[in-house]
Formats: C-alpha cells, structure tokens, sequence
C-alpha cells in the first residue's frame, strides 16, 4: 500500500531537520569559517543539497556565509548557546571550579555534556599546567562510549543508571587515545539528571595510582560543588 501524501512530507520534513541539523554540527565544529567543499565531505551530502538547506538556514540566521564564501554560525545561533549557559549557568559556575582543579596541580580539566547518540562534546575547558597535554578544545566532539566522562553520561543518562551503579568517579586508560587517561565525576541538575561531566585529562604516563587517587577525590568534590551550585543534589552514602 502506498503512502498518502502527508505521511511522504512528514518523512521528508524529518529528514530536512535532520540535514539541517547536521550541517550546522559541521559548522560548529569548526574553529573557523569551513568551505563548501569542507562542508560536502563534512556531511556527506551532494553541494546542491547543502546550497539549499543553508538559504533556510541563513534566512534563520543560524548560519552565515562570509564575503569569501565561507560558512560560520549565525548570530541565533549564539543567542541559542547564551540562552543554554544561561539557563544552567555552566560557565559561571563550572568554569572556576575547572581553574581550581588545575591550580591544584591536577591534569587540565574539562566539562563534557551530551550531544548524540554517539558523541558527548566538550563545553569547557582549562588547561593544567604541565608542559605536555592531551589535544581537547572546547567545541570538540567526543565518543560517548569511550573514556571516562562519556561513559559516565552514558551510565546516567541512557542507561538510566542510579548512583550505587553508576559510580560517581570512573577512570579511563587509553581507551578513546591509547596515550591518554582521564578522571571523571558526574554533575547534576535541579532534577537530579546528570547534566554533564567534570574531566581530568592528559597523558596516561602520568596518571600513576598516587595521581589517580587525588585526582578522583578532588573530581568529586568538584562535581558535589557544582551539583549544589546547580540547584542538584549530590547522592549521599558512597
């Protein structure tokens, strides 16, 4: 039986989000303006798609193209990420706790939210300061099967773990970047719903049993901070 007409634009309004959505990502992962041809091989669609899709993007102001002929995000799209941290208030609150961590020689510090089904991104970030690093800037996509913070959001938040199963530390070795290991505890919202993830990353030649043991408890001190500053509620008896 065929498919009336309805059902046919719905299924194409979906997919058209769908593109629109991806191309956006694309833009957004970039550090800079991207081209056309970047874009295509970003995406996977054909550049007759992409022209299309832009006009309404650009007529949206979510994407903009420069005069030469790159594509940033728009000035809504801004406003939509202003209106985010101002809704949670992660800069304001997170931010401080991530220099604090660092200042007290930990590995850089990182705050990782869900993005996809895939991927968890990172949304802040400061660098320790030792000498070497792992490469993470905020922006960047990451799994979110892999290492210590994706696992975590992954435990909360599809898994619909509790705390006793979940844990509220998890550490990672090698696992997204065999030379890397990182450190992670949940932050919760005002709905007890993780909202995120405070990470301690860098290379894993120094994540000795001595360094993991501080980093995991200033971690967690961290997230309890930052759960209670969020209008959460940090789970008690572990």
């Amino acid at each position: 039986m065929s498919r009336t007409p309805t059902q046919d634009n719905s299924t194409d309004g979906v997919a058209a989000v769908e593109r629109a959505l991806a191309i956006i990502g694309a833009v957004a992962q970039r550090t800079d303006p991207i081209t056309l041809a970047d874009l295509s091989r970003a995406t996977g669609f054909y550049k007759s798609t992409l022209l299309r899709l832009i006009a309404s993007l650009e007529k949206a102001a979510l994407v903009v193209r420069r005069a030469d002929g790159r594509y940033a995000l728009g000035p809504y799209a801004h406003q939509l990420g202003r209106a985010y941290e101002a809704t949670y208030r992660l800069t304001e609150t997170i931010l401080p706790l991530l220099q604090g961590l660092v200042d007290k020689g930990t590995e850089s510090a990182s705050f990782h939210v869900y993005h996809d089904g895939q991927s968890r991104v990172c949304v802040l970030r400061v660098d320790s300061h030792h000498s070497t690093l792992d490469r993470i800037r905020v922006g960047d996509l990451l799994p979110l099967d892999k290492g210590a913070a994706g696992r975590l959001i992954t435990a909360y938040l599809i898994d619909g773990q509790a705390p006793a199963q979940a844990g509220l530390v998890l550490t990672s070795m090698g696992e997204r970047d065999p030379n890397c290991a990182a450190v992670a505890s949940p932050v919760f919202g005002p709905d007890d719903d993780i909202c995120g993830a405070i990470s301690l990353s860098g290379p894993k030649e120094r994540f000795s049993p001595a360094a993991v043991k501080k980093m995991s408890k200033l971690a967690q001190e961290a997230a309890a901070s930052a759960t209670q500053a969020l209008g959460g509620r940090w789970p008690s008896g572990r």
